[in-house]
């Protein structure tokens, strides 16, 4: 992507503090860090968001991200490490290039990852289920048509071919 700046860093034509890279991943400290660590996980080839990358690249950046959360709060004795991956400007995605934020978290940082919670009844919470359980048959419907390889998916007390 032309006018990425994340492709652009990755190419080298942006400076950035790189902390780790192999051949698929780049991992650089956030220019306007959460706090003192604050690290982006991020795919080298572009992907816009959780949707169109290749699972495999997925796979490879949530491992680094693991492996570098487990170094960051031991190298500044971090109390704990949120890991935050946002899809779309709603959802606060600033840069459309998938990366994920490793932040560590200290007793006094100023860092609010929230949200307001909410109470469903128990008829609303059936209705989400039934509406991703059709979801999730329509899925399986579309692969079945493409690969022909069923496999098999277990929830509650029920099992779909998938």
């Amino acid at each position: 992507m032309h006018d990425c700046i994340f492709c652009k860093i990755v190419k080298g034509e942006i400076p950035s503090k790189k902390v780790y890279e192999d051949g698929d991943v780049l991992v650089f400290l956030d220019i306007n860090p959460a706090s003192k660590g604050h690290v982006l996980v991020t795919a080298k080839k572009h992907y816009e968001n959780i949707y169109d990358v290749d699972e495999e690249i997925l796979k490879k950046m949530i491992v680094v991200s693991k492996k570098m959360a487990d170094k960051i709060k031991k190298a500044f004795d971090a109390d704990g490490i949120n890991i935050v991956q946002n899809n779309g400007q709603h959802a606060g995605q600033l840069v459309n290039h998938i990366h994920f934020h490793v932040i560590p978290r200290y007793p006094e940082d100023k860092v609010i990852i929230t949200y307001q919670r909410q109470q469903m009844s128990e008829h609303q919470m059936n209705e989400i289920v039934n509406i991703l359980k059709e979801e999730a048959v329509k899925h399986v419907k579309e692969k079945e048509e493409r690969d022909f390889a069923p496999k098999r998916f277990h929830h509650d007390d029920e099992e779909w071919e998938l």
